[in-house]
């Protein structure tokens, strides 16, 4: 019989756990590969579900745009995330405790600090207003008509603008001048020659003029006459003048006999030898000139400068008379004074009174009222003397 060896009969199979670390060995890389990409995904879901949740919100900041993402929820919270600072005169579009959404558009108007110079104060304001009239309107600052404003109304407001306001106050007056009546002379062949006869009375007119005076912050700018007009026309005196000759001296109309002879006499005056007429005495000098405050008439005026008798009126020639006592047109020689010609006519020359003429206001205010004086009557032929 042959033998049988010892030994097993087939080949041993594997347990579980060899099977399943055999598994672990052949599949490690997979399991890890596996294991990468789960985490890849986790973090790319994570991203995008934050990405999904951002909001984007639109800043525009003094004219500038900005889109900003955030997950803030209200205005106050982005603001701080941004750093973006708010001054207490800025105006936002809206509060700062208002709801962010997808899509917000939050408006900052940034404050500009300007001075304003008006009414004796100097102040600083803030305004978010763009233009000069705007800011004056929100500040409740009224203008008058004539107020001046620097700069203009449609001027840009920018940081650090200076506005100035000039308050304009017109202040109008009335005064009224006198206007002194002309002497018209007409010839007359009837009276004799130096004899005048008076046949209409001159009355005075009266002329109104307006003017006005211009304050800026209560100081005086401008003082100037705005207008002029004859409230009452001046009516003219009508004087016949007598061109009848006669050998004989015209008399005075007053009683000279108890002054001088009736008769022409040779005198010495100034150094030479004068044929008088009439010695008056006592006579009373005043002074005036042509300007308004003795006739009425401003230069440019009808008649300005012109005399009763139709000459122009001259320093060292021309004075006013009472035609009653000196015929116009006649020479007299007075003490202390010189030659001079009787050309013109006061209604407040009377009598033995004369007003004689000076170019300066202020000369004749200072010359004032001199009495006592004597007056030699010569004629109308100029002496030679002079």
């Amino acid at each position: 019989m042959g033998v049988v060896p010892l030994g097993d009969t087939h080949d041993p199979r594997p347990t579980g756990k060899l099977f399943a670390a055999r598994w672990k060995h052949e599949h490690l890389r997979l399991i890890l590969l596996c294991a990468i990409l789960s985490f890849a995904m986790t973090i790319l879901f994570l991203m995008l579900l934050h990405g999904a949740s951002a909001m984007k919100v639109t800043v525009v900041d003094g004219g500038t745009s900005t889109v900003f993402q955030t997950r803030t929820a209200d205005v106050q919270s982005l603001f701080k995330e941004r750093g973006i600072a708010v001054g207490p005169y800025d105006q936002l579009s809206q509060p700062l405790n208002a709801d962010l959404n997808d899509g917000s558009t939050i408006v900052i108007d940034r404050a500009s600090s300007i001075t304003l110079i008006a009414d004796g104060k100097n102040e600083t304001k803030y305004t978010t207003e763009e233009t000069v009239k705007d800011v004056l309107s929100s500040l409740n600052v009224k203008l008058d008509a004539d107020d001046k404003i620097y700069p203009a109304l449609d001027t840009p407001v920018y940081d650090g603008m200076k506005i100035r306001i000039v308050r304009v106050t017109k202040v109008t007056r009335e005064a009224k001048y006198p206007v002194q009546f002309t002497v018209v002379e007409k010839k007359d062949g009837s009276l004799l020659l130096g004899k005048q006869k008076v046949v209409q009375t001159g009355k005075q007119g009266l002329v109104v003029k307006k003017f006005e005076k211009v304050y800026e912050d209560g100081r005086l700018v401008s003082n100037r006459m705005t207008s002029k007009a004859v409230a009452q026309a001046a009516v003219p005196k009508i004087v016949k003048v007598g061109t009848k000759k006669k050998p004989a001296v015209v008399s005075l109309a007053y009683n000279p006999s108890a002054e001088a002879s009736t008769d022409a006499k040779t005198l010495k005056l100034n150094g030479e030898s004068v044929k008088v007429k009439r010695v008056i005495s006592n006579v009373t000098l005043t002074a005036y000139t042509a300007g308004p405050e003795s006739t009425g008439k401003d230069e440019g005026d009808p008649g300005y400068g012109i005399t009763a008798s139709g000459t122009r009126v001259s320093e060292g020639r021309t004075i006013s008379v009472d035609p009653d006592v000196i015929p116009l047109g006649w020479w007299v020689y007075i003490e202390g004074i010189g030659f001079r010609r009787a050309e013109d006519t006061g209604s407040a020359i009377k009598g033995k009174k004369i007003d004689v003429y000076f170019d300066s206001e202020k000369y004749a205010n200072k010359f004032g009222t001199k009495r006592g004086y004597t007056v030699y009557v010569i004629g109308p032929v100029k002496p030679s003397a002079d």
